[in-house]
């Protein structure tokens, strides 16, 4: 997870990213880069647009949010119909069976 933050530093400072950059900004961070995770994972972003990415990221994470907000006024309305259907109980009958 480390790596792709790296990226995405980069990405944010509008710096280039390549393998040095990404090895440098995890140097920096104290965390040992593997090399052969830092070219597998250059080799991955080539011709992959960032900031595109990220966007859409951040729209399919508000999305799973907005869905239960908007079912809440359905389950409400369910609770109300539910009460509507309870029938009503006769307090007065139930009393003359104590006696």
């Amino acid at each position: 997870m480390e790596y792709i933050y790296a990226v995405m530093l980069l990405n944010k400072a509008g710096k280039e990213v390549n393998e040095a950059n990404v090895a440098a900004v995890l140097k920096a961070a104290g965390v040992e880069a593997d090399a052969a995770k830092v070219k597998s994972l250059i080799a991955a972003l080539d011709g992959v647009d960032i900031e595109k990415v990220i966007a859409e990221s951040s729209v399919m994470a508000a999305a799973p949010a907005a869905a239960p907000a908007a079912a809440a006024p359905a389950a409400e309305a369910k609770k109300e119909e539910k009460k509507e259907e309870a029938p009503a109980v006769d307090a007065s009958a139930g009393l003359g069976s104590l006696f």
